[in-house]
């Protein structure tokens, strides 16, 4: 448990992180950003993959590929309703919001917002992998987790400054943003930890909210600045290096 909690706030610290990083490079360049978002997507890509499907069609049993592709679509699904309610990430990174100042304050909250309801099913996924006992495994997903949450928490800060909010109010809602993820992580856990037979549905269900997140928020930022096939190399790289350090841990 304590293992547990330590990764819990080290994945929702990792937004802290990115956001305090945020505040010293207020402005950094759409290439870098991309690139780093581009290899956390091939961290995550790998993690939803390895640590999550491939372990849900193990634990399955005879009905094995029904529940893990069941719960693929449904987190996915859940995913997709919660972007009906809340606007896509890369509609406000890169968008009007940095590009003029007199940006408006309800549109920057509800992307802050947008990002801490986000952070919910990615902490649940770094518990529901604590939660199948595969330790190696589970510290893979939380490690590629955190890794995407510091460009993440970089770029919620330009944003709110250039929206007139405070810098100690732009903190605190970074911190919030990393919290969220501290109780997915949490949540995830405790939901495996007592309910053990719905394990492979609920890896595939924290798989598939990975995937959605990859396909539908982090890909379309990372290609929309031009610099296509860097990003795509960067996720490529991110991907292997995953993929290595899951073989190596066993």
């Amino acid at each position: 448990m304590k293992l547990v909690l330590l990764t819990a706030l080290g994945v929702g610290g990792a937004t802290v992180l990115g956001s305090l990083i945020g505040f010293i490079f207020k402005r950094l360049s759409h290439k870098f950003s991309d690139i780093v978002l581009s290899f956390a997507a091939g961290v995550m890509l790998s993690a939803a993959v390895l640590g999550l499907i491939v372990p849900s069609i193990e634990l399955g049993g005879k009905f094995s590929l029904v529940v893990t592709v069941a719960g693929i679509f449904t987190g996915a699904l859940c995913l997709n309703l919660i972007d009906k309610l809340v606007p896509h990430l890369h509609s406000f990174i890169g968008g009007d919001i940095e590009s003029h100042h007199n940006a408006n304050l309800n549109r920057v909250l509800l992307f802050v917002t947008a990002i801490a309801i986000h952070n919910l099913p990615e902490g649940i996924a770094a518990g529901v992998g604590f939660g199948s006992d595969a330790v190696s495994k589970a510290l893979v997903i939380a490690g590629g987790i955190a890794l995407q949450n510091i460009p993440e928490g970089m770029v919620i800060i330009g944003p709110m400054l250039a929206a007139g909010v405070t810098p100690r109010k732009t903190f605190v809602c970074a911190i919030i943003t990393g919290l969220v993820e501290v109780v997915g992580t949490l949540i995830g856990y405790f939901a495996v930890s007592v309910a053990s037979f719905i394990l492979p549905f609920a890896l595939a269900f924290a798989g598939g909210t990975m995937l959605y997140v990859i396909s539908d928020e982090m890909i379309p930022e990372t290609h929309a600045h031009g610099n296509q096939r860097g990003a795509t190399y960067a996720l490529l790289v991110g991907f292997c290096v995953m993929l290595i350090t899951d073989v190596l841990l066993g």
